[in-house]
């Protein structure tokens, strides 16, 4: 994974709780990036880490993720 593609993440997804297409959506439009695998795969990764938050939601029909300041504030080592 791109040393980079967490702060991406983390200004992609801002403050709002988005879907995985939703989160790929904003990925691509802002940063011409489209993950190598599987989004939702790197996120569950990101989710483990603390470095994003995730849940599943039915109302949305799948997952939804978000970063808060809890998140933000890992340092990757």
């Amino acid at each position: 994974m791109p040393e980079d593609l967490v702060p991406m993440i983390w200004q992609a997804l801002g403050d709002d709780r988005v879907t995985t297409k939703e989160a790929a959506a904003r990925l691509e439009k802002a940063f011409h990036y489209r993950c190598p695998d599987d989004l939702a795969r790197t996120f569950s990764r990101l989710r483990r880490e603390g470095l994003v938050k995730g849940e599943i939601s039915f109302e949305d029909g799948g997952w939804i993720w978000w970063a808060d300041a809890e998140c933000r504030a890992h340092v990757k080592q």
